[in-house]
């Protein structure tokens, strides 16, 4: 079975500072995602043009995680550590997850 892969699109709430969140990401959020037993990969990407044109992107931020056990992932991802550094993103990001699979 192919692994779930899920796209966060988001950009920061007003008032947090990109280094906190890019800080944050890389010391907790990162090293605790890419632990957990369900994840086959997971990457944190920084949004830097729309191709061919001069708009801002519309997303600062994307995250591609690939969940090879969704059973687990639900489980891992309703632990105290993963609550806690749910809590803590949400308060930083307005964030969409959207769910794929490959055609």
């Amino acid at each position: 079975m192919a692994a779930t892969r899920i796209i966060a699109f988001f950009n920061l709430k007003p008032g947090v500072a990109v280094a906190d969140y890019e800080a944050w990401a890389r010391t907790v959020d990162m090293p605790t995602v890419k632990g957990l037993g369900s994840i086959g990969d997971f990457q944190v990407l920084r949004s830097t043009a729309v191709l061919g044109s001069d708009a801002p992107p519309p997303y600062a931020y994307f995250e591609i995680i690939d969940v090879e056990d969704m059973a687990l992932f639900g489980e891992e991802v309703a632990s105290p550590l993963m609550q806690k550094v749910a809590a803590e993103f949400g308060g930083m990001v307005d964030v969409t997850f959207v769910m794929t699979e490959p055609l």
